[in-house]
């Protein structure tokens, strides 16, 4: 018998699927369809185990799904544009694109040793022109059809980069790699206009069964429906310009407890005062620095500024509250300005008590002791539907929910006419306007005389020119000598490209329809889209459980409504799974300044360098991470023990959902267990023994229950508990004393059953116990039902209430002849008494009462 080697047969089987083109994915009107797609991967140069776990998940489906009768469109690509390669391009001195496509070669190389079943002829990345091409078009048809506006917003603003932060790159008040103090500046910038959909993104969550609850809860949350009240709060002291500031407020319940109304240093008011006082433009200056995330905004210092101006509350002309600027104000929200009620919100309550403000409570606890705010405790914010007891309310019962005071205290405002009950979202259109060079080109042309005018589409792609440099920041673009001089379409004058280019989740917004007809000369094929769409499983990590798959499920609508996708496909993604991450143990050791120094693992054994013997620190468990370099590399995996243990592992050591950790001794484990199924194959290939008809019956009726077990796994995502069940297959198997013909059987299935997790192996073995063709394109078992109904059942003894043993009998064995075998069974716990009692519970129990 030949010794199992990875190395030897792997190759070899990629070669002959890739020959017979086997994952090639055509549409077939005969067969259902199935579109499998993971979350196509950033070129970062390298791939780690995390990518292996995603990918072979995605691989057992795509193969299962094949085996069962599908079409199957399992594609790859790439999203590839981004910073990382302009700050590599900086570092070396070299080109974006040159630095892009080298990874793509490298981790493309690393990816195809591991057997995925991709249709490698659909493969792109989005910094292909003839992608960002289509792209281009994209965008050009949502402008036409109302989804994309140009205004002015206010943004963070990186002085060193030159470029425009998200709110998460804004680290205590810096830049997150420059270190520079950011600003808030105003720019105009073009959006996709994704809150004209934000109702029915919210809506559309509940039809979605098929995704996890915590994603669903995660978007619901960040779309943030509200139902509140707009009123207008009137000046009484002059300002030129305003004579009144509205308000939006989901707590019109504790407008009684106002103590202050206080307005964004973004807000239009506060920009008319800076223009006449220096001291409030000074502070609304100082103001713009901080962070503008609702975590920065949350810890940071409450700070202020009286703008001298007082308004009137609108339940008393002789109340009036003063007008503040105040830093926790954010202008895209709302309406940029609030009522403070301090006694019920904390951020009102710091700056209450910094600036000595009124605190007055509106509501407390039904029940218990309660010290109020204003008397030193912290600020009562109960939820909404907590029931309250109002010490001033507008109407109603003084012992009700929020939610009822709110309606409440809305239909006290109509009814008088100075407020209105309106529903709000907490999103907000999407800025994709990014001042960078290696990104999509937006389509627009800038003319003084005709304005912002969109590229005609006979000049699409508006291509990157490869002609710049990066020896400084910046947006290249913007310095480039002649890429951005054009005339204008419109009047044929001087006019200037438009040098921002397109936020990177644009590109992964859509890629999924472009995988359908990847060489279409439009965005999408029609009859394509409509055969392949909706991905029946998308498979990704949870850190992308907001803005990528909010923004995806925007542009499948977008694309319904320009004409690229059907109706049916607005939701774009049917299921959805968030798998676990690869996990490995840190090892260090410090520096003579006491700093860590981090190392492989394969630098360490026993505790110990290799290299000088020095003992390391270890770290349980933790996400990999290339800083921390406890990453494994797989294709060193692969060398020493082939694809197929890789594959067996990650899949194996636990439930997908959860964190798997790669050990080496549990991959060492998943290695001698494939060479143990090659060992039980040859054996059963190499068998002359005679038929042994009661353990050739036991091991087909044990054959037929692991298929219809695995089947089960597969299709429910329980990878690792089908696994579990091939192991047991796997020692049935070993300690059968069935004939040969049985045996050849029973290990046939056994590698069909494992080859979407080990197709490799199961290739090699298939051939050798005699399937037809390939193993990849055969036909999936199928379980007799008949052969899973249990022919015996054990049924356990108790005497007296505890359990004294258990007898195996035929199900259909009658009361009677049960009721004897088990009082021999039981027969020493009765100390030869006869019993009082014998109840058979039929299928389930014995119960003796002696």
């Amino acid at each position: 018998m030949p010794a199992y080697s990875a190395p030897a047969i792997e190759a070899r089987w990629q070669a002959a699927w890739d020959e017979a083109g086997c994952f090639r994915a055509k549409a077939d009107p005969e067969k259902p369809k199935y579109y499998v797609l993971e979350m196509f991967p950033y070129p970062s140069g390298r791939i780690h185990m995390g990518h292996v776990r995603n990918y072979t998940m995605g691989d057992v489906v795509a193969r299962h799904r094949r085996a069962t009768g599908h079409a199957v469109l399992h594609p790859m690509g790439w999203d590839a544009f981004g910073l990382p390669a302009e700050n590599a391009a900086m570092a070396s001195g070299g080109h974006p694109k040159d630095w892009t496509y080298a990874n793509i070669a490298d981790m493309r190389g690393q990816m195809k040793p591991l057997g995925f079943s991709i249709d490698w002829s659909r493969e792109f990345a989005t910094c292909d022109p003839e992608y960002y091409g289509q792209q281009q078009a994209l965008f050009l048809d949502m402008l036409d059809a109302g989804l994309v506006t140009r205004r002015a917003a206010v943004v963070n603003w990186d002085p060193v980069e030159m470029t425009v932060l998200a709110n998460e790159q804004v680290v205590d008040g810096k830049g997150w790699r420059s270190g520079a103090e950011v600003e808030r500046r105003e720019l105009t910038q073009w959006f996709f206009k994704i809150s004209d959909m934000a109702g029915d993104l919210l809506d559309a969550l509940e039809g979605l069964d098929d995704w996890p609850s915590k994603v669903k809860l995660m978007q619901a949350n960040w779309i943030g429906r509200s139902r509140g009240l707009e009123l207008s709060f009137a000046l009484t002291t002059p300002a030129p310009g305003f004579d009144a500031i509205p308000v939006y407020t989901t707590r019109p319940d504790t407008l009684l407890g106002a103590s202050f109304v206080a307005v964004s240093p973004d807000h239009p008011l506060a920009k008319a005062l800076s223009e006449r006082n220096p001291e409030i433009a000074a502070y609304c200056e100082e103001a713009r620095k901080g962070g503008t995330t609702e975590e920065a905004i949350e810890t940071a210092e409450k700070t202020g500024i009286d703008t001298g101006l007082r308004v009137r509350h609108p339940l008393d002309p002789s109340w009036e509250l003063p007008v503040w600027i105040a830093n926790f104000i954010l202008m895209d929200y709302g309406t940029g300005a609030i009522f403070g009620c301090p006694a019920h919100d904390g951020r009102d309550l710091d700056f209450a008590r910094k600036y000595r403000l009124p605190v007055v409570s509106t509501f407390v606890p039904v029940e218990g002791e309660h010290v109020r705010p204003e008397e030193g405790a912290e600020a009562f914010v109960p939820q909404k539907s907590e029931p309250v007891r109002y010490v001033k309310l507008f109407a109603g019962e003084e012992v009700q929910s929020g939610d009822a005071g709110v309606e409440a205290a809305i239909a006290f405002a109509e009814g008088l006419g100075w407020g209105k009950g309106v529903t709000r979202y907490r999103l907000r259109d999407w800025l994709l306007s990014r001042q960078r060079y290696w990104g999509c080109p937006i389509p627009v042309i800038h003319c003084e005389a005709c304005g912002a005018v969109p590229v005609p589409r006979d000049q699409l792609p508006v291509r990157l020119p490869e002609d710049v440099t990066f020896d400084r920041p910046g947006n290249p673009l913007d310095r480039h000598p002649s890429w951005g001089k054009v005339p204008c379409p419109s009047c044929g004058g001087e006019a200037r490209r438009e040098t921002d280019t397109m936020d990177t989740f644009v590109d992964s917004s859509w890629y999924y329809a472009r995988f359908t007809a990847p060489q279409s000369a439009t965005p999408t094929d029609l009859d394509e889209a409509a055969y392949w769409m909706n991905v029946d499983q998308y498979i990704g990590g949870i850190e992308h459980a907001i803005l990528h798959l909010l923004y995806s499920r925007f542009f499948a609508r977008a694309m319904v409504k320009t004409g690229h996708l059907p109706a049916a496909a607005c939701e774009p993604f049917d299921a959805l799974f968030t798998q676990g991450m690869v996990t490995h143990e840190i090892y260090q050791t410090r520096d003579a300044n006491g700093r860590p120094v981090y190392h492989f693992p394969e630098e360490v054994e026993g505790g110990t360098l290799k290299a000088t013997g020095e003992s390391v620190e270890v770290i349980p468990s933790a996400k990999m991470s290339k800083s921390k370099k406890n990453v494994v590399d797989p294709v060193g995996i692969v060398a020493t023990y082939g694809a197929d243990t890789a594959r067996w592992f990650v899949l194996s050591d636990s439930p997908p959902e959860r964190d798997v950790e790669w050990t080496a001794a549990g991959a060492e484990a998943a290695f001698r267990h494939l060479g143990r199924v090659w060992r039980l194959a040859h054996e059963a290939a190499a068998s002359e023994a005679p038929a042994n008809p009661a353990a050739d019956a036991a091991l087909e009726r044990a054959r037929h229950k692991v298929i219809a077990e695995v089947s089960g796994g597969i299709e429910s995502f329980g990878f690792n508990a089908a696994i579990a069940k091939l192991y047991g297959f796997t020692n049935a198997l070993a300690k059968s004393e069935a004939g040969a013909e049985a045996k050849v059987r029973a290990a046939r299935t056994l590698v069909q059953l494992m080859a979407p997790m080990t197709p490799h192996l199961a290739e090699e073995l298939w051939t050798l116990l005699g399937g037809v063709g390939l193993c990849a394109q055969a036909p999936w078992p199928k379980a007799d039902p008949a052969m899973l109904i249990e022919d015996s059942m054990t049924l356990p003894i108790q005497v007296n209430g505890k359990r004294r043993g258990e007898i195996s009998v035929p199900r259909d064995l009658a009361v009677q002849e049960i009721e004897r075998l088990a009082l021999e069974a039981v027969a020493k716990s009765l100390e030869g008494a006869p019993p009082k009692k014998v109840i058979v519970v039929p299928g389930r129990i014995v119960n003796v009462v002696a």
